[in-house]
């Protein structure tokens, strides 16, 4: 069984957000939440455990706390680009540069089969 989360127009880029999501994927639900608390980057693995914990809600949610919570394994994880605000600063002699203040939308997947989590880590590598 799966469930999935997901966060839109997270304030934060992509290319940074992508820095954590890439540590816990494939990882055991309990591991990928210790690695998220003693992350490097507390305020982005703020928010990626926040929603670790909501995909891990509806996990239970869906299965009516049939399965265990030990076996779950994150199945997925990938961050898009969401909208960019353009902001404007002024620059020398009239002129302006362009800020881009960009965003993401994160989806996280957990899945209770890990045969086929493995399976799919060793047809990409």
């Amino acid at each position: 069984m799966e469930a999935l989360a997901k966060l839109n127009n997270c304030p934060v880029s992509p290319r940074k957000m992508r820095l954590v999501a890439d540590q816990i994927r494939g990882k055991k639900v309990e591991d990928a939440l210790n690695i998220l608390k003693f992350n490097q980057r507390p305020v982005y693995a703020e928010r990626m455990e926040k929603l670790l914990l909501s995909a891990m809600s509806n996990w239970r949610n869906a299965n009516d706390c049939n399965g265990s919570e030990e076996e779950c394994v994150v199945k997925e994880v990938f961050v898009n680009q969401g909208r960019s605000l353009k902001r404007i600063k002024p620059a020398p002699q009239g002129r302006a540069h362009r800020i881009r203040k960009r965003s993401n939308h994160i989806t996280v997947v957990v899945s209770d089969n890990i045969e086929a989590v493995v399976e799919e880590n060793e047809t990409e590598a």
